[in-house]
C-alpha cells in the first residue's frame, strides 16, 4: 500500500468508479492531499436500495451531503423522504446564488454548477410546524410502536397488545388517544371487569400504568398527532408533473422534546411502506430513498423484539425498491445486524478528543475495506465537506475507498423563507386531504355514548406565489393522475380513481368513488373498502379504517410480529 505511486492510486479509483448505468455524482477523489477532478466518485442509482450510512461528527457536513444527494435523486425521477431537524433542508425549494468562492470549489472538482429549485412537499407531525399535518391512527400505529413511544416494559407492552386485541374483537375503533383511554377505562371499571378477567394477562395495576402513560402523552400535546385523516404513505412515492421526484420534507421543530415519537414515527412510515409495496426485484432506480436522520434515536433503549423488527424491515424492504440511508455520528450508533446491511458508506470526519472517541475511530476504520489510505489519519484530518466513501458497484462488489471532496448543492443550504414555505403548503393538493382534522365515531363515542366532536379547523394556507406551478399539487387533476400512476405502476393494483372527465377543466376535482359502508361482521367488504381508499385518498382511507376495515392495522402489526386478524 505504501509503495503505490499517486498515478497508481488514481488509476485504482478511476477504474473502481467507472460505471455504466445512471449514477449519483458524489465528488472528486483526494489523493496524496490533492483533488483530482478526473477521478469522479459515484454511487450507482440502481444500488441505492442496498441502503447506506452517512456518518460523521457534528458540523462535518452530513446534512449538506444528504441535501446534495436528494437533489440528484429528484432530478433522476426518484422520490425522496427526509426529516428536516434543523430547518436547513427547506432550502431545497429555493435556488442557490453563486459566488466566487463557490465557483472555485465547484471548478476544482469538475462540477458544472447552476442554481436550481426542486419540487418539495412540507409535512409536520400533527401540524407542529408550517407543514401539512401528518397524523396516524392508534390502530395503525399498533401496540408495539405505541409501547415504544410510551417507554413501556415488556410486560406492559404485552398487556397493551391484549387491549388492542379486545378492541379489535369488539369493533371498537382506536383512532386517537381518547379512544384507547376509553377502552382501558372500560376494562378497569365495574362494568368491564368481566371482560378484563377474560383477557387474563392484563392486570388492573398494569392497565393503570398504561392509562397514566396515555395521560402523559396528552400532556406533551401528542393528541394532535394521533387521529384522522391518517397520512397515506403512498404520498411519498409521487413525482412532479415534470417527472422529477417529489422531495417530502418533514419539519421537526420540537424534536428535542419528542425524540422517541420522531424515531418511532419514521419506523411506522417504513413498516407501512413495506407492507403496501409489491416485490419489485432489481430496478434501474429505487422507488423511494428514505433518509433516516438522527438514527441513534431509533435504537437507544430499544427492546430486542423492536430491534429484530427494524432489522427485518431494513433487510426485506430492499426488494420492494426502497433505499434507506441512516444518518448519525458514528457506525457504533447502528446495531451490527443493521450495519451489515448498509452497503453504501459515506463517512465524514471523526474527532478523537477522548478515549471513547479513539475507540469509536478504530471501530469505524475496521468497517472499511483495505485501502491506499491511512484511514485513522484521513478521518481525523478531513475537512468540512469531505468524506471517505465506498459504495456497492453495479456488480455488487465494494468500490475502492476514496477520500472525496463532495459536490455542492444547487439549492439553498439553509432554510427557505417562511413565506415560500407557507405558499407551497397553501398550494398543495394534500392540504385539502389532511389539513382539517376529523373526529369520526369510534371507541370513545361507542363506550361513552357521546357524539363525535366537531372537526378541527383547517391548517391556514396562502395562495401559491408566482412561478411555483411546478411544485407538487399544483392542480387536482395532476394529483389524481399521479394517484392512478402510483396505484397501477408502483403498488401493482387497479386504480380506484375515476378516469379524467375530458369535458371538464384541467383543475376540476375528480369524483371520488362512493364511500363504502362498513360490514357489521367483517367479510370481504372490508377488503373492498381498503382498496377503495386509494393510493392518495388519505381522508377516505381513514374513514374506511374507522368504519371497521382492518387492513392498515394488520399490515403494520404483521411487520412487528404481533397477532393480527384480517376480516374476510
Amino acid at each position: 500500500m505504501a509503495n503505490k505511486t499517486t498515478a497508481e492510486k488514481l488509476a485504482t479509483i478511476q477504474k473502481g468508479y467507472t460505471l455504466e448505468g445512471a449514477t449519483i455524482e458524489l465528488g472528486a477523489a483526494i489523493i496524496d492531499g490533492e483533488v483530482h477532478k478526473e477521478a469522479q466518485v459515484r454511487l450507482p442509482l440502481a444500488m441505492m436500495n442496498r441502503h447506506g450510512l452517512v456518518a460523521g461528527a457534528t458540523g462535518t457536513g452530513k446534512t449538506v451531503t444528504l441535501h446534495m444527494m436528494a437533489e440528484q435523486l429528484s432530478a433522476a425521477g426518484v422520490p425522496v423522504f427526509l426529516a428536516d431537524i434543523k430547518g436547513d433542508l427547506s432550502g431545497l425549494a429555493t435556488a442557490a446564488a453563486g459566488s466566487e468562492k463557490l465557483k472555485a470549489r465547484t471548478d476544482s472538482i469538475g462540477q458544472a454548477w447552476a442554481g436550481k429549485t426542486f419540487p418539495v412537499e412540507f409535512l409536520a407531525l400533527g401540524g407542529d410546524g408550517n407543514g401539512i399535518p401528518v397524523r396516524a391512527t392508534i390502530t395503525s400505529f399498533g401496540p408495539i410502536l405505541l409501547s415504544r413511544v410510551m417507554e413501556l416494559n415488556d410486560t406492559q407492552e404485552s398487556s397493551l397488545q391484549l387491549v388492542f386485541h379486545f378492541a379489535d374483537k369488539n369493533n371498537l375503533e382506536l383512532i386517537d388517544l381518547k379512544d384507547l383511554r376509553a377502552v382501558i377505562q372500560f376494562l378497569t371499571s365495574d362494568e368491564g371487569k368481566d371482560e378484563l378477567e377474560e383477557l387474563g394477562g392484563l392486570s388492573k395495576a398494569t392497565a393503570g400504568v398504561i392509562l397514566r402513560g396515555l395521560v402523559n402523552l396528552e400532556a406533551q400535546g401528542l393528541e394532535r398527532f394521533f387521529g384522522e385523516p391518517e397520512f397515506d404513505t403512498a404520498e411519498l412515492l409521487r413525482t412532479a408533473p415534470d417527472g422529477r421526484g417529489v422531495i417530502t420534507c418533514l419539519e421537526l421543530p420540537t424534536l428535542q422534546t419528542k425524540p422517541m415519537l420522531f424515531s418511532t414515527f419514521l419506523m411506522w412510515l417504513l413498516a407501512d411502506l413495506f407492507e403496501d409495496l409489491p416485490e419489485a426485484g432489481d430496478l434501474d432506480k429505487p422507488k423511494l430513498v428514505f433518509f433516516l436522520d438522527e438514527a441513534h434515536l431509533l435504537f437507544n433503549g430499544a427492546s430486542k423484539a423492536f430491534l429484530n423488527a427494524i432489522t427485518t424491515t431494513v433487510r426485506l424492504i430492499r426488494s420492494k425498491g426502497v433505499g434507506i440511508f441512516f444518518v448519525t455520528q458514528t457506525p457504533k450508533d447502528v446495531p451490527a445486524d443493521v450495519l451489515g446491511q448498509l452497503a453504501n458508506r459515506i463517512q465524514h470526519a471523526l474527532r478523537a478528543f477522548t478515549p471513547e472517541d479513539a475507540k469509536a475511530l478504530k471501530a469505524t476504520v475496521s468497517t472499511f475495506p483495505m485501502s491506499d489510505y491511512d484511514l485513522e489519519e484521513t478521518l481525523t484530518s478531513a475537512g468540512i465537506g469531505e468524506a471517505v466513501i465506498t459504495v456497492m458497484n453495479e456488480k455488487g462488489a465494494p468500490t475502492p475507498v476514496a477520500h472525496t471532496r463532495l459536490r455542492a448543492p444547487e439549492s439553498v443550504m439553509g432554510p427557505s423563507t417562511e413565506e415560500l414555505i407557507k405558499s407551497t403548503v397553501g398550494g398543495s393538493a394534500l392540504l385539502t386531504k389532511y389539513g382539517t382534522a376529523v373526529d369520526n365515531v369510534s371507541a370513545y363515542e361507542k363506550l361513552t355514548g357521546k357524539a363525535a366532536a366537531p372537526t378541527g379547523g383547517a391548517v391556514p394556507g396562502e395562495p401559491p406565489v408566482p412561478g411555483t406551478s411546478g411544485q407538487p399539487g399544483s392542480g387536482q387533476a395532476d394529483v389524481d393522475a399521479e394517484a392512478r400512476r402510483i396505484e397501477e405502476e408502483i403498488l401493482g393494483r387497479p386504480s380506484s380513481r375515476p378516469a379524467p372527465d375530458r369535458g371538464a377543466g384541467t383543475d376540476a376535482p375528480a369524483r371520488r368513488a362512493p364511500e363504502p359502508a362498513a360490514p357489521a361482521g367483517g367479510g370481504i367488504g372490508g377488503d373492498i373498502a381498503g382498496a377503495l381508499g386509494g393510493a392518495l385518498g388519505g381522508g377516505l382511507k381513514s374513514m374506511v379504517r374507522s368504519l371497521g376495515t382492518q387492513l392498515g392495522r394488520e399490515l403494520l402489526r404483521g411487520v412487528f410480529g404481533t397477532s393480527s386478524r384480517r376480516r374476510r
